[in-house]
């Protein structure tokens, strides 16, 4: 059957080229995801990888599966991406002050955006190969991506391909026209560069499975204590290590008695929230819409939330932008 699709592909037939490639679309959209920390450039990489495979369906040989096929395309595709991001200037931040507290740090990873859940079914419940290291839901968590962005390029793609993805070293050598020796000495340096930036497994505690009671309670806790800003509430639920981030803008905010300052300016601003639950990289998330005298709440961002145990050690926002990627609208009627 494959070979027939492949046979009316050559011969132009688009609806068997779609039929040979969209069982894998989604597992490829999250391996573009991967490399290059951006939704929206994986996207763009995802169709450039379409394209190039269309364009060059009659070059392949069949020496390996059409699946490998397509994941050689689509990493060499996102390695372009990011070497041609390298070279485009820094974005400069036009932000007028910062209100207390001050930043504990700015953030290297400004272009990391959230990956919908809704988009992860059937794309990392794949089989993987015996040399895979990783659980496929711990290598989508916001963590696990920004970690993998400050890895040089071919570093990042190695340990995906070959931890992450579980491809034989020959495979992959053969997918960045390498050589097994070069593979695996990438492979150990990204290791290396990866467990630097990650937390050791042993110093958190899990965090409760999706959807499960425990994961429940705490995200229940959370979401009345923001839309109250009740900050002794908010404040208990949080690690003594717990960050804020705020992609696109750099600004981090390191240790539970900072988080709490930089939400106290908040709160006490009079702003005042409320959440609409989704899940954003496995986690769960929140698009929050802004109270207004006027009545209509407008959407001013998506929080992602990191837990571990019973509490909260990190705290994502995202802009406004990403909303309607998770089938959120820009405002909310009034109540």
């Amino acid at each position: 059957m494959t070979a027939d699709l492949i046979s009316r592909a050559r011969a132009g037939d688009g609806e068997a080229f779609r039929e040979l490639t969209e069982p894998h679309l989604r597992e490829l959209r999250v391996h573009c995801y991967r490399i290059l920390g951006s939704f929206q450039d994986a996207e763009d990489a995802l169709q450039e990888t379409l394209l190039a495979a269309w364009q060059g369906l009659g070059g392949f040989e069949g020496r390996a599966s059409l699946r490998t096929w397509l994941y050689r395309i689509a990493t060499n595709r996102c390695l372009d991406a990011r070497r041609a991001a390298r070279r485009r200037p820094a974005e400069e931040w036009d932000v007028p002050r910062v209100e207390p507290p001050e930043p504990t740090r700015l953030g290297e990873v400004v272009w990391l955006q959230p990956f919908p859940d809704a988009l992860l079914e059937g794309a990392i419940d794949v089989p993987l190969g015996p040399e895979a290291r990783y659980e496929q839901t711990e290598s989508i968590s916001l963590a696990f991506v920004t970690a993998l962005q400050v890895l040089p390029p071919r570093q990042l793609a190695v340990l995906l391909l070959r931890d992450v993805l579980g491809f034989h070293a020959n495979e992959v050598a053969d997918m960045l026209d390498s050589t097994v020796e070069s593979v695996t000495s990438a492979l150990k340096r990204a290791r290396a560069g990866l467990q630097r930036r990650l937390p050791p497994a042993a110093v958190r505690e899990p965090p409760p499975a999706a959807g499960s009671p425990a994961e429940d309670a705490l995200v229940a806790k959370f979401a009345s204590a923001w839309e109250s800003a009740d900050l002794d509430a908010l404040v208990a639920l949080l690690t003594d290590d717990a960050f804020i981030a705020m992609p696109p803008m750099p600004f981090e905010y390191q240790g539970r008695d900072v988080v709490a300052r930089f939400c106290d300016g908040l709160f006490g601003a009079g702003r005042r929230f409320d959440l609409v639950p989704t899940r954003a990289n496995g986690q769960p998330a929140f698009g929050a819409y802004l109270r207004a005298p006027a009545g209509i709440r407008h959407g001013t961002g998506l929080y992602v939330l990191t837990l571990t145990g019973d509490r909260i050690c990190a705290m994502t926002r995202f802009d406004n932008s990403v909303l309607p990627w998770f089938g959120l609208p820009r405002s909310l009627p009034s109540r």
